[in-house]
C-alpha cells in the first residue's frame, strides 16, 4: 500500500507477472492498481516511473554502491545507471578536490584555483 493504514484487500496475488512467467503489463498494472491505490491515498496523480527515480535517488542518498544500485534497477552496465542517474548525485565534495590538488600539484609547485558552492574563487593552499 502506499500510505499507512491503507487497505491492502483490493491487491490480487501475482501483481507482478500476468499468469504464470508471464510479462507485467504496464498499463494495466497503473490503471488496475497503482492509480486506484493514489485515489484512496488522496496523492493525486503521480508518474509510475517517478517512484523508480525515488527509489533510485534513496540509494544513492545513503551511500550505496553504483553496481547495487545497477542491478536494483536492472541496468545493462553501471555506465547506463550513471547516465542515468548521475544528476541525482550531489555534486564533488570541495574538500576532497583540494586535497587531491594538494597532493598533484603543489609539489610542482602549481596552484589550481577552483570555485566554492557560492562561486567565490578557492585558492588551493600551498605546503
Amino acid at each position: 500500500a502506499l500510505a499507512a493504514g491503507m487497505s491492502t484487500e483490493r491487491v490480487e496475488p501475482n501483481i507482478s507477472s500476468r499468469g504464470a512467467g508471464g510479462s507485467l503489463n504496464h498499463k494495466h498494472f497503473v490503471s488496475r492498481y497503482f492509480e486506484p491505490e493514489l485515489t484512496v491515498a488522496k496523492l493525486g496523480k503521480v508518474c509510475f516511473h517517478n517512484l523508480r527515480l525515488t527509489y533510485a535517488s534513496l540509494l544513492i542518498e545513503q551511500g550505496e554502491n553504483i553496481k547495487y544500485l545497477q542491478s536494483q534497477l536492472g541496468h545493462s552496465s553501471t555506465t547506463v545507471t550513471l547516465n542515468v542517474c548521475a544528476h541525482l548525485m550531489k555534486p564533488v565534495n570541495q574538500e576532497a578536490t583540494l586535497k587531491l590538488e594538494n597532493s598533484v600539484f603543489c609539489a610542482t609547485g602549481h596552484n589550481l584555483v577552483t570555485t566554492n558552492k557560492k562561486g567565490a574563487a578557492v585558492s588551493s593552499p600551498t605546503p
